[in-house]
């Protein structure tokens, strides 16, 4: 599959001293999580998808939600004390995070922006986010997102 890239999401990984490892895999356009999942034999709820939200004053935020959920925008917008919160166009997600749609990491961001994660994912032993490139993610502990990222933890996860 070739050598993983050099993101801005893994060199902050490396400056904040993350332990994480690697995973390539065949980016396919539309497969999300369930094509990541099967490629890299872990269960879709380990995967996390970084989703790049926008609340009613246009503010962008990154929602970190398991690959085979969904996010409640309501119940979000209420969590968060917004009027309403809706996903990005993905122009809009790619100017505020510097990635492109399916391939957007929380980490390395090119704007600073609020991090939700849903309280589930930190159960888990080890999750994977996208690295900062399609066909790419990073395995991690869910104790050093917290660490790195100081996320909002919500609870806005609906089945998929």
């Amino acid at each position: 599959m070739g050598k993983a890239p050099s993101t801005a999401a893994t060199r902050l990984l490396r400056e904040r001293g993350v332990a994480y490892t690697e995973h390539l895999y065949r980016y396919e356009e539309k497969g999300g999580t369930a094509v990541s999942s099967r490629e890299l034999g872990v269960e879709e709820h380990a995967v996390v998808k970084t989703l790049v939200m926008e609340d009613d004053q246009g503010e962008p935020l990154v929602v970190l939600m398991h690959g085979d959920r969904e996010v409640s925008t309501k119940a979000l917008a209420r969590q968060l004390v917004r009027r309403s919160v809706q996903i990005c166009k993905p122009e809009a997600a790619n100017r505020h995070s510097g990635y492109q749609v399916g391939g957007t990491s929380p980490f390395g961001t090119r704007k600073p922006m609020p991090v939700c994660v849903e309280k589930t994912i930190l159960d888990l032993p080890r999750i994977y986010l996208n690295g900062g490139s399609r066909g790419f993610l990073v395995g991690i502990d869910p104790k050093e997102l917290v660490r790195v990222l100081a996320p909002t933890v919500v609870e806005v996860g609906i089945e998929g």
